[in-house]
């Protein structure tokens, strides 16, 4: 995701007089900007890193979601509203047949050894950000077999 357009989508969100858009946009470009700055990366902020805040962002919201009590239905509904606006803007991530593809092309000399720790090792540093780690898990894990 560029920068720029979670910027220009943002303002898009204030002339509509959209505030739960705004408001997740704002929070999300908060989060990247802060993200950019402990980095030293402040002036360039790459796609790569937009992708990786919004995935954690994602998955705080998620928690948030999840750890809501049923009671609070209203937030537990602003919560699901701010998640689903973000989800718009995280990159897609890569089935299970896609990593095992990428795996076996990539890494053929590794998953011959059949040493999963080492596999993990060697795959997640690629595949970090493009597939979750339960999907890459539980792929290598059907290869060490």
């Amino acid at each position: 995701m560029e920068f720029k357009t979670l910027q220009a989508d943002m303002i898009a969100a204030m002339k509509a007089h959209d505030k739960t858009t705004k408001d997740a946009v704002s929070n999300l470009i908060a989060a990247i900007k802060k993200v950019a700055i402990d980095e030293g990366v402040r002036d360039n902020i790459t796609p790569e890193l937009c992708d990786r805040v919004i995935l954690k962002e994602l998955k705080t919201i998620k928690e948030q979601i999840d750890t809501c009590p049923e009671a609070r239905a209203d937030l537990k509904e602003a919560y699901q509203t701010t998640y689903d606006i973000i989800s718009k803007y995280a990159p897609k991530m890569l089935s299970a047949d896609e990593v095992k593809e990428i795996i076996m092309r990539d890494f053929a000399e590794v998953v011959a050894t059949k040493n999963k720790g080492m596999i993990m090792k060697n795959v997640m540093g690629a595949l970090k950000g493009k597939a979750e780690g339960g999907v890459i898990n539980q792929v290598v894990a059907d290869l060490c077999k």
